[in-house]
């Protein structure tokens, strides 16, 4: 267990991919905190696994499972619905879940894969989700990215609606990881005064299982040079509960401390051209303006 401080009575939390990796780290020690954690992912047995472990690992633990497709809009809606029809707060939503995607993917919405899950179905989600955020201000949204951003070109928009490309999805993965950077910043902007607040962050490189879909001989070689999930999860908790992280927002993190971020991913023209035309893409399966 991570060193722990209690969080505010009633907080209650949302972390997608919360059943493996950091996700289910992050969910643990939110959980340890006093947190009422809701686990978003695709598998329910997947879920129920990591939730009999946590609960072992933490006896009093309040933590449920919400089912959650990021690739499928459909799902997105199904899973913020499922929320909001409980009447819960969500002060902590943890946008965690990502994939590094195999040649000729593509989403259950048409989308490249890596940028179909990593970044719209979080971009949906988290604007579905906005109003019980803004209700139970101070809260925060934290989007897990990664140095990987930083070799990303920019954006083919056309590509976007075509398989993944590449042989390794390396490149198609970067790509995704600009995209989390830039709307967490444009998040912020657009949200600025009502005290929800925005972070976006490299854990570092983790050896969980974003890496499934790298072949086995060059995923085990890249193991064994990762981060454990322990230390993966440190700056996404950080973000997520610290102080000092409260008065801040839209920046993007590393190491627990704030740290620029690429040339492209500061570029605040782009991020309003991908916002407009995330809006655009996931407009049908939200039913609502996506305006905070």
């Amino acid at each position: 267990m991570l060193q722990q401080e209690r969080l505010p009575p009633r907080t209650v939390a949302l972390v997608t991919g919360g059943n493996s990796g950091i996700g289910k780290i992050t969910a643990r020690e939110l959980a340890a905190r006093g947190a009422h954690v809701f686990v978003a992912c695709r598998s329910h047995e997947s879920a129920e696994a990591a939730l009999a472990e946590i609960r072992a690992a933490v006896p009093n633990a309040q933590i449920e499972n919400i089912p959650l497709d990021l690739s499928d809009f459909l799902s997105v809606r199904a899973c913020a619905n499922d929320f909001l029809s409980r009447g819960l707060p969500l002060q902590i939503l943890v946008n965690n879940a990502g994939i590094v995607p195999g040649h000729g993917s593509l989403s259950k919405s048409g989308f490249e894969l890596a940028f179909g899950v990593n970044h719209l179905g979080h971009f949906l989600l988290t604007q579905l989700l906005l109003r019980p955020l803004r209700d139970s201000a101070p809260s925060r949204i934290v989007t897990v990215a990664s140095d990987a951003h930083r070799g990303a070109p920019g954006f083919d928009w056309d590509a976007l609606r075509k398989p993944t490309h590449s042989r390794t999805g390396f490149p198609e993965y970067s790509v995704s990881k600009l995209a989390n950077i830039l709307f967490s910043a444009e998040l912020a902007r657009r949200i600025d005064g009502s005290h929800v607040t925005t972070y976006a962050l490299h854990p570092g490189v983790v050896a969980t299982n974003v890496w499934r879909r790298v072949p086995p001989p060059i995923r085990g070689l890249m193991k064994l040079f990762m981060l454990s999930t322990e230390r993966g999860a440190e700056t996404t908790l950080h973000c997520a509960t610290s102080d000092s992280a409260a008065r801040e927002s839209g920046l993007y993190y590393d190491r627990l401390q704030p740290t620029t971020p690429s040339a492209l991913a500061q570029d605040t023209a782009l991020a309003t051209e991908l916002w407009q035309r995330s809006e655009e893409w996931t407009r049908d399966a939200s039913q609502s303006p996506l305006q905070p």
